[in-house]
């Protein structure tokens, strides 16, 4: 790419992020010749900050990570769209996007599923999703069963709390597992739906 830098005094160029999947403009960065190979290199995107005066991956310390796609330029070389797969929420107050938009399917459960995708796609250092899928089918399994007898010692009791997260982490390992073995939520809701049917 042959992006012009020095139509900007401060040599930096704006960079609209775009949700791969989604299409939705997720946040808006600036970048120098530095932080657009950075970005390259790692495979994730990298802004210059012009608070902190340095590179800064975005998602370096919250493990949120735009996962890079594709980056264009415009028609004029002063502008880059990079299109990314975001490791979670984009902004710093915990949205979907930088401008209080949702940027996920309305179901929880399928959003959570494309979340763990993604998380698959990190280094086991950065995620606890992608560290327990590199420890194999049976940690997985393991989890899951593990989950299930801490569910049913809490449903004994009558501490609501400990009882639905519990029921929390069963769902989300529970999830790992159907994604471990190739399949989606969807997949179980069909065979409950045929049954019903009968």
């Amino acid at each position: 790419m042959n992006i012009d830098f020095k139509k900007y005094t401060d040599g930096l160029v704006p960079a609209i992020v775009q949700d791969f999947s989604t299409n939705k403009v997720l946040m808006l960065g600036f970048m120098n010749n530095e932080a657009v190979v950075k970005t390259e290199e790692l495979g994730k995107v990298t802004f210059y900050s012009r608070t902190k005066k340095r590179l800064w991956t975005k998602g370096e310390e919250s493990g949120n990570f735009l996962l890079l796609k594709e980056m264009k330029l415009d028609c004029d070389n002063d502008t880059i769209l990079i299109k990314a797969n975001p490791v979670g929420p984009v902004c710093h107050t915990g949205a979907d996007t930088c401008f209080s938009e949702k940027n996920h399917s309305d179901n929880f459960l399928e959003y959570l599923e494309h979340i763990i995708d993604l998380r698959k796609q990190v280094s086991p250092e950065e995620s606890y999703v992608s560290k327990l899928f590199t420890k194999g089918i049976n940690k997985i399994a393991q989890k899951v069963g593990e989950e299930a007898v801490e569910l049913v010692i809490e449903a004994k009791d009558n501490n609501e709390g400990l009882f639905l997260n519990e029921a929390a982490d069963l769902m989300f390992h529970y999830l790992l597992l159907l994604n471990a073995k190739g399949y989606k939520l969807q997949n179980v809701i069909e065979i409950l739906q045929q049954r019903h049917s009968k």
